[in-house]
């Protein structure tokens, strides 16, 4: 009908029975805003972002420039990434040159590497992490009453009762 509230705005209906909006004031927008920004999972979410984005910097550092080049060493200094498979050498037909065809399987390695080593790193963050939170006491399990104990007592309750 005329002047419905809606989360929007108020809706106002022209002849056409379509619905046209008055938007609500900015401030009105900006106050939903900041409720919907205080909520305590929008913050966590984002402050996770952030220190995520940083720590996936950390690690890549880590595996790029202390974990791989030891790994450079161990391979004679041989670039990963310079192995292929060639399939086909460059060739010019006389005018065209045709290009090399090869499969690269060293950026593979390299990548798989990578992978492996933050990988690691990552596991072993969060092992860290699970060591210096503080565990949770399970709670006891309840006693388990034997049905002669069940018995007794319906024993005692009925000679309570005489």
């Amino acid at each position: 009908g005329q002047g419905e509230e809606s989360e929007w705005g108020q809706g106002e209906e022209s002849s056409g029975g379509s619905r046209n909006f008055v938007y609500t004031t900015p401030m009105k927008i900006l106050k939903e805003f900041e409720k919907f920004i205080m909520r305590g999972n929008v913050v966590d979410l984002a402050m996770a972002v952030i220190i995520g984005g940083m720590f996936g910097k950390i690690v890549t550092s880590l595996v790029a420039d202390i974990i791989t080049p030891p790994i450079g060493f161990l391979l004679n200094g041989i670039n990963l990434k310079s192995l292929k498979w060639i399939l086909q050498t460059a060739t010019t037909d006389g005018v065209n040159p045709i290009p090399e065809i090869a499969i690269g399987y060293g950026n593979f390695l390299q990548a798989s590497i990578e992978f492996f080593c933050v990988a690691v790193v990552v596991f072993l963050a969060v092992k860290m992490m699970n060591r210096l939170r503080p565990k949770e006491e399970k709670p006891a399990p309840p006693k388990l009453i034997s049905d002669e104990a069940v018995l007794l007592g319906e024993i005692r309750d009925l000679l309570k009762q005489k």
